[in-house]
């Protein structure tokens, strides 16, 4: 008998225009100690399973066809009190984001204490011993302190093995993990996926893994179920599914998968995808609006940018006293120069000081000590704002979140014109509109998109809504934040190609940060990797991939996900 059988599923959202099948005759079944990844694109319906198994589908979600079976017992359908002593006693979820997942408000001891009482009949004393006990088992040192502090004061990583723990701390049947492991650096997902496996293995939970990052399925999975579009295309071992595919999509999804091996002139790109846009058209430099009024220096010799002595600390303690204050140096004492032309990587674990660099840069932090040179200017020396936004104006930034850094309340021309009309690129609104269509054009958006709002657009179109924003002010110099880490691999095939489009047609100079060490090989032209906020290398891309000079830097191309020989099809 199986743990948990799933039969003929069929997930429905019922709208005004008519019901949105989000999943359609899904089964599956799931054995004691057993791994299932499920695979797909967003909006494939792999989180929908989730959440229906748990009777958590957003209003107006129903479930009008199948059965899901918890050992042999029918689960779908019950009522709230009933479904309530399932959740986290018998079917435990980690879900993507644990930063709010976890009450902020709470310490790590009170949530885990409450979960506990809640589903074991045990005093406060004997859930307390059992919480820190539960931090310990997740690999959190200093249990015993660690659970008096607040989610706010753990990292990503400790903060998804605080989730871990509390899908855990009831003793489930079943472990629904989805996507555990998204925008989390090598190090630390390394560290999680282990942790799962020994979970596994230890106490003979099922598991369910929802991910759309191969390297983690074939990491940590025994067997594959691959959806597209609310349906099952395939499903079978890891080994097969990863060595010999049956079904074309699943042949072209781990296509798309960047090459650790070596580097591509471009990303293969999904079929079957029909994401709404426009094909990609290069443009004639010599003539667009891109070209005009900018000196776009092709020399490969020329210093863009150059960072001297470099350092920044945040008060961890504050005092009248400045002998009781208390700093962590974020960035201590870095120096590179990055070339005109140039795509530059900057890599590291979470905390090493990566998005602090790109933030120092662009003068969102005014440093502590250092310099940032740009283009023969110190800028860390500016006084007026007017001097400062005129080299701002040549440097732009994309941020990991396309979401949260577009304002949710703009359309989309708004969103893209508002830095043409801040530094007056544009003599009247009919020409700022016709730039916006263009850019949006550009983009592979179609000029349309400019009436609509963000929240109408899937991950990888809002990050394109952001390329077409950051290129308004004719930049020179691109910082790219973890672009890609939440995006499917087919859309971060697009959003790259676009990206190595633009850098190579407007000979764009580049910051490219990330802890996807494959897309790392594929973008850059040199590496700099970063710990505890120091270079410890500096290399050209393939040099340092091919013989890395550090331990350090070994120590992050060892623990890089691979999908093996059976890794491109």
């Amino acid at each position: 008998m199986a743990l948990l059988d799933i039969k003929g599923m069929r997930v429905e959202f019922p709208s005004r225009r008519g019901s949105v099948v989000a999943a359609r005759d899904v089964g599956l079944e799931l054995a004691s100690g057993e791994i299932l990844g499920i695979v797909g694109e967003s909006g494939a319906g792999k989180s929908t399973i989730a959440n229906a198994v748990l009777d958590l589908l957003e209003p107006p979600g129903i479930m009008p066809e199948g059965q899901i079976l918890l050992e042999g017992e029918r689960i779908d359908g019950l009522p709230l009190e009933a479904m309530r002593k399932i959740r986290g006693k018998r079917i435990g979820m980690i879900f993507q984001d644990p930063l709010t997942s976890l009450n902020p408000l709470q310490t790590i001891e009170e949530q885990l204490v409450e979960t506990i009482k809640t589903h074991l009949p045990l005093n406060d004393k004997q859930a307390r011993e059992r919480a820190i006990h539960m931090i310990d088992q997740v690999g959190i040192p200093d249990p015993a302190i660690r659970i008096k502090q607040y989610p706010h004061q753990f990292s990503g990583g400790m903060r998804q093995r605080v989730v871990i723990a509390l899908s855990l701390c009831a003793e489930p049947d079943v472990i629904l993990a989805d996507e555990p492991t998204t925008a989390l650096d090598v190090s630390i997902q390394a560290q999680i996926l282990d942790l799962m496996r020994k979970l596994v293995k230890e106490t003979g939970v099922g598991m369910i893994i929802i991910t759309h990052d191969m390297g983690v399925i074939s990491e940590i999975c025994d067997r594959v179920m691959v959806m597209y579009r609310g349906d099952v295309v395939e499903t079978g071992t890891t080994a097969k599914i990863l060595g010999d595919p049956d079904h074309p999509y699943t042949r072209s999804l781990i296509s798309a998968v960047p090459r650790s091996d070596k580097r591509m002139d471009r990303f293969p790109l999904v079929e079957y995808i029909e994401e709404a846009g426009i094909p990609y058209k290069p443009i004639d430099i010599q003539t667009h609006w891109l070209g005009k009024a900018q000196d776009f220096d092709t020399s490969k010799n020329k210093t863009l940018v150059s960072v001297k002595n470099l350092e920044m600390r945040f008060s961890i303690v504050r005092s009248l006293f400045k002998s009781r204050r208390r700093y962590i140096k974020a960035v201590d004492n870095i120096s590179f120069d990055i070339q005109q032309g140039e795509v530059f990587g900057l890599v590291g674990e979470s905390g090493s000081g990566k998005s602090t660099v790109a933030r120092l840069i662009c003068g969102i932090y005014k440093p502590y000590a250092g310099h940032v040179i740009f283009n023969g200017t110190n800028l860390t020396s500016l006084g007026s704002r007017k001097a400062v936004n005129r080299h701002r104006r040549q440097m732009q930034m994309i941020f990991q979140d396309p979401f949260s850094s577009l304002n949710g309340r703009m359309r989309v021309a708004d969103i893209v014109a508002e830095p043409i009309r801040f530094h007056k690129l544009a003599s009247s609104n009919s020409e700022v509109n016709s730039i916006v269509c263009d850019l949006l054009d550009h983009v592979g958006l179609g000029a349309s998109a400019g009436k609509r709002f963000p929240h109408e657009f899937s991950g990888g179109q809002r990050q394109r809504i952001s390329i077409a924003r950051a290129l308004a002010t004719r930049p020179r110099f691109l910082i790219c934040d973890e672009p890609t880490s939440a995006l499917d691999v087919s859309i971060q095939a697009q959003v790259l190609n676009l990206l190595k489009d633009l850098q190579e047609e407007l000979s764009l100079t580049m910051l490219f940060i990330s802890h996807d060490l494959p897309v790392i090989r594929q973008v850059c032209d040199r590496v700099a990797v970063m710990r505890d906020g120091k270079l410890t290398e500096v290399a050209k891309t393939e040099d340092l991939f091919e013989n890395p000079q550090t331990d350090y830097s070994r120590h992050l191309l060892e623990l890089m996900p691979r999908l093996g020989n059976t890794g491109q099809v």
